[in-house]
């Protein structure tokens, strides 16, 4: 979204009216075992609640209280986005294909995370094989089997194990384990918890699946938090290292919406720093001048919110009119003249992710832009820099006093462009760009925005 002081500039934003050896291991022992002295089951860890909450948000991975092999197989395939299919050798001699898991273990049979034979599905998952597995799927093997025995002993004693010696334990199941807990691919809060062929926990499984998925750049992707000493900096740095987005395909169906005025802007977006955040606590903010970003942190912080931080490049297009005079490009802002005489514009902007710290802090984050970073008079005081007068943040959850708005979304790879816009516009919108691209793949869906910016959609100035 592009905002300008300047009146005759007012109507172009966004979209003013449309806008492997687990099983070798874990076979042997079935997952049967448990150790006399782990009767009770160990506390979670502090990461546990997020990353099931963060498997539910973003992959529908709900964990049970105790997993089988199969159902950790399972999640760990939809994590790394494994489809897998029935079709093809079979490399599992107790496995049908009309088993639950069936399409899973081959898919991480063919990534060399498990290695065919026997596997048990239905045994209950141990910790041990949950490790062995996690550590393949995080692409750690080549790194565990660097690990000489001097290495080993002493990241196994943090287990509780002695090696070598253990009757449970081959070299290169040593290796693994060790690796795991040199890494933190294995968390320490559960170190004096683990035993061999101890049965896993849905918490232990979720700390697993998460630290996987952090291996893989797949969990949250952020800058740092609002109370980081060095957050402003990072913000500097992450504003002054993006440039403008462009993507030729897709930015030629978008495009194409301009002129035929099917929309009235569009912003491009790479989702390889989408923050990922619980959408229960977070919002984004889009903005175009870094000062005011560095300046809303530091406001944020005056007011005792706390928040995880991401800033996610944004390029904003609209269409330039030809009385507005001759455009002036620099780096950050470039012009394509088109047919009417008109220019389609391209402006560097940003959004800032915001993941709060408790759904409080989240809700009193309007009550602040409010009073400290929303215009209301062209002389207006005690703002802070480049304040707006239809400041626009979102959030993915129904929020009190935000209004419901629609996106029509396209991706092209790892790009999109998003087109905010009324509800009562969506389905216009979106049968509009599959007639500019019948290929084209358009997602629709609702979210809650701050009233200014909904009177923005409306026409409104204020």
């Amino acid at each position: 979204m592009h905002r300008s002081v300047n009146k005759k500039k007012r109507l172009f934003p966004l979209a003013a009216l449309s806008l492997s050896a687990a099983l070798l291991y874990s076979g042997l022992y079935g997952g049967t075992a448990v150790r006399a002295e782990a009767a009770t089951a160990p506390a979670a860890s502090s990461s546990a609640n997020a990353y099931k909450a963060f498997l539910q948000s973003q992959y529908k991975i709900e964990l049970p209280t105790a997993p089988t092999k199969g159902e950790f197989i399972q999640d760990v395939a939809k994590a790394l986005k494994l489809g897998g299919t029935s079709a093809g050798e079979n490399r599992f001699n107790d496995l049908k294909p009309e088993d639950p898991a069936y399409a899973a273990a081959q898919a991480l049979a063919e990534k060399g995370v498990l290695s065919g034979g026997t596997l048990q599905a239905a045994a209950p998952l141990t910790e041990d094989a949950a490790v062995y597995i996690a550590l393949k799927a995080a692409d750690l093997k080549e790194l565990a089997y660097t690990y000489p025995e001097a290495k080993i002993k002493p990241a196994l004693r943090k287990l509780g194990i002695n090696y070598p010696g253990n009757p449970k334990l081959s070299q290169q199941a040593a290796q693994e384990l060790a690796a795991a807990v040199d890494t933190g691919l294995l968390p320490a809060a559960w170190h004096s918890s683990f035993g061999l062929g101890d049965a896993a926990s849905g918490d232990f499984a979720a700390d697993l699946l998460g630290s996987v998925l952090s291996f893989k750049g797949a969990y949250k992707h952020t800058i740092g938090s609002m109370a980081d000493a060095d957050i402003f900096a990072k913000l500097y740095q992450a504003y002054q290292t993006q440039d403008l987005i462009q993507v030729k395909e897709l930015q030629a169906v978008v495009d194409e919406a301009l002129k035929q005025n099917l929309i009235t802007g569009y912003n491009l977006k790479d989702s390889r720093y989408s923050a990922n955040f619980d959408p229960k606590l977070s919002l984004t903010y889009g903005h175009d001048d870094i000062t005011h970003a560095v300046q809303l942190i530091g406001l944020l912080r005056s007011e005792g919110l706390n928040a995880k931080v991401q800033l996610e490049p944004k390029t904003s297009a609209f269409v330039y009119l030809k009385e507005w005079g001759e455009p002036k490009q620099t780096d950050s802002y470039k012009v394509v003249q088109i047919e009417n005489d008109n220019y389609i514009a391209y402006a560097k902007e940003y959004d800032i992710a915001f993941e709060f710290d408790t759904a409080e802090q989240k809700a009193k984050f309007q009550d602040v832009i409010s009073q400290y970073a929303k215009k209301n008079s062209e002389d207006a005081k005690g703002l802070i820099a480049s304040s707006w007068w239809q400041p626009l943040y979102y959030s993915l959850t129904p929020i009190d006093a935000y209004k419901e708005i629609s996106n029509n979304k396209l991706t092209e790879g790892h790009y999109y462009a998003q087109t905010f816009s009324l509800s009562d516009k969506t389905a216009e919108i979106a049968s509009g760009l599959q007639k500019i691209r019948p290929d084209a793949k358009v997602e629709s869906y609702r979210f809650w925005v701050d009233e200014p910016f909904y009177n923005y959609l409306l026409g409104g100035y204020k």
